[in-house]
């Protein structure tokens, strides 16, 4: 669908401009943006297989979405490595592997979240800080088909029962984000809202 397409442009054009320093207020957005897309075609893909299917195929869920991610991902590791070797002190480098296992695994959102305080180096010195918002989208496509799984036999139960969710995270984000920002930002309880969105507007 261009309209996706374009929209999902816009929005990584503005963090990736953000990221540059360009004065772009709400830069940001488009993290939140981006995710209510993914949710909006991952959940649409899920319900119109469950529909035409009565079930999920989820080997070939997570084998499809291996063989979306993986060769940019480990491209874009492997050049970074690299260039690394050569700019970064030892314990950068250090640093750089944890964080490069972390996002390999899908648990860089939670590495950067525990390494955040007071003594943390800045976000500019961290070259995977991107992968977290990758790490909240593959956690949530972990959980979702199993709730598929779980409820999809039962419409109104799952739709009810994804609607629940949708409100206590959203809630607990509002909530929780004046006295611990760094939790609301980078874990995907907080986050998972902004996806189930996208789910229950393709469900809609």
């Amino acid at each position: 669908r261009p309209e996706i397409d374009g929209l999902r442009a816009i929005a990584v054009l503005s963090v990736v401009l953000y990221h540059f320093g360009v004065p772009l207020p709400g830069g940001f957005t488009g993290v939140d943006v981006f995710f209510v897309i993914s949710g909006f075609l991952i959940g649409g893909i899920l319900w119109r297989e469950h529909r035409a299917t009565g079930r999920i195929n989820i080997l070939a869920f997570y084998v499809r979405r291996f063989r979306r991610l993986a060769p940019a991902f480990f491209a874009m590791l492997f050049a970074t490595a690299a260039l690394g070797w050569f700019v970064l002190l030892p314990f950068e480098y250090r640093e750089f592997a944890k964080s490069g296992i972390a996002a390999t695994v899908y648990l860089s959102n939670v590495l950067f979240f525990r390494s955040a305080g007071y003594f943390d180096t800045i976000s500019e010195e961290k070259p995977l800080l991107h992968t977290w918002s990758l790490a909240v989208e593959e956690q949530f496509y972990i959980v979702l088909p199993l709730l598929f799984i779980a409820l999809a036999w039962a419409r109104t139960s799952f739709l009810w029962t994804l609607g629940a969710i949708w409100f206590a995270s959203l809630v607990a984000c509002i909530w929780l984000t004046p006295s611990h920002p760094e939790a609301t930002f980078f874990l995907f309880p907080f986050r998972a809202w902004e996806l189930l969105s996208g789910v229950l507007l393709a469900i809609y």
